[in-house]
């Protein structure tokens, strides 16, 4: 929320309690709901809560809100009068809705809007997805695992073309998840099951593919890298129990990721379908650039961003992808070299800051999409599927390696925050 638009508590005096309860619950709901992590939610709603002359004491998790009010109109005797408690999904990222609620918010506190008609835009907010969503969702991920296999794995034509088909199937199985409480569940480990069993079945009987690479390109928008990313921040911010279970959940992804591609490859193996593990020839070095161009509109299709911050959104990736490939160049290092991860997370996190601070925008539209490239999440797939298949020792390195990644960028982002204060909550 926008602290510069500071509202004289005395304003909402006559609102009923109970009124002002209901309009920051269900903002609460609807920023957890669009991915809003526990350090930034719990700020912005206790700030909110303050401007309409409530104290909020807030307490977020993945899968929780918990929030205990009290009427400031009361002095330095105002006790807690009442404490929600809101049992909730996880959320996703959704940078449209997101930057609506954060405009309805504003709007309310300025004096703007009714906090009747403020709550009533806010509920219409969890409207169901359109036709028209869904479909450019299935699309984003065959265009974000297309792109991913010419930008970082350098795969071949053929392997770019069936890691983007068997994207969009995953994108599908996602979608029928959505809906199906049963399916969710296990829709992970189905997804990766479905990915290595076409893999294998086309280099099998079609032509020879980079196994390994198709997997880990079409898998890439399930592998929780933003997850594992945002556990480590709000670890850091200590926010312990939040950071933990977010952490937990992101682990328990990976696993089923690995055992879906494992579980494949062997029930191949039963059938007697043996893949020509073969690497074609790779993509000429001119394609990494519309490769990264095409990733960055799938990443604004991804997380929904609105029309008018398209361009916001494909800036942010690619300066977050260009400042972490020059940091790697500058060390001596590969682009995904601890110290580019960390130049990118520092840019990404001070160009967040600005746009917030002059855009009057939520920084997420610049913060969330631009660090997707800089995930080291499949970094974790590997390190999971080395200890899966007892190669313990590579494992555990690669598992070290993830940890300095994490670190790397979550420090970023913090120095980030030092270079330019935000001004903004979300």
């Amino acid at each position: 929320m926008n602290a510069g638009n500071a509202i004289s508590q005395q304003q909402f005096a006559t609102t009923a309690p109970a009124t002002r309860i209901a309009f920051v619950l269900e903002l609460a709901r609807r920023l957890h709901q669009y991915g809003t992590s526990a350090p930034r939610l719990e700020m912005a709603v206790a700030g909110a809560a303050q401007r309409l002359g409530l104290a909020a004491d807030v307490w977020s998790s993945p899968t929780a809100v918990i929030i205990s009010f009290a009427d400031l109109a009361q002095g330095e005797e105002a006790v807690a009068q009442t404490t929600q408690v809101m049992r909730l999904a996880p959320g996703e990222v959704n940078l449209q809705r997101l930057c609506d609620a954060d405009d309805i918010a504003d709007r309310a506190i300025a004096g703007e809007l009714d906090l009747r008609e403020g709550f009533r835009l806010l509920r219409a907010l969890g409207r169901p997805d359109t036709r028209r969503d869904k479909i450019g969702l299935l699309a984003s991920y065959g265009l974000s695992a297309a792109s991913i296999a010419a930008l970082f794995l350098h795969s071949s034509w053929v392997d770019l073309l069936v890691a983007g088909v068997i994207g969009v199937i995953i994108g599908g199985i996602t979608l029928l998840a959505a809906s199906r409480p049963q399916l969710a569940a296990a829709s992970d480990a189905i997804c990766a099951l479905v990915a290595t069993a076409v893999t294998i079945v086309v280099s099998a009987f079609v032509v020879p593919l980079a196994i390994k690479s198709v997997v880990l390109a079409s898998l890439i928008i399930l592998v929780p890298g933003m997850s594992l990313t945002t556990a480590v921040r709000e670890i850091s911010s200590q926010h312990l129990v939040s950071g933990m279970a977010r952490m937990g959940g992101a682990m328990s992804t990976l696993l089923k990721l690995t055992f879906g591609t494992i579980a494949a490859t062997q029930l191949c193996a039963a059938f007697g379908i043996t893949a020509r593990d073969f690497a074609l020839p790779a993509l000429p070095a001119w394609t990494d650039y519309p490769a990264l161009l095409a990733a960055a509109i799938a990443f604004a299709i991804l997380f929904r961003a609105a029309r008018r911050d398209w361009l916001v959104v494909i800036v942010a990736v690619i300066v977050g992808y260009l400042a972490t490939r020059w940091g790697g160049a500058i060390s001596g290092s590969l682009p995904g070299a601890p110290f580019g991860v960390f130049l990118g997370g520092l840019l990404l996190g001070a160009l967040a800051n600005i746009y917030a601070r002059f855009a009057h925008r939520p920084g997420a539209v610049i913060r969330e999409p631009g660090i997707l490239l800089l995930v080291p999440g499949s970094v974790g797939f590997r390190s999971m599927s080395f200890l899966l298949e007892r190669d313990t020792s590579l494992g555990l390195d690669t598992g070290l390696l993830l940890l300095t990644l994490l670190v790397s960028l979550v420090a970023g982002l913090m120095f980030g925050d030092l270079l330019v204060s935000p001004r903004r909550s979300l």
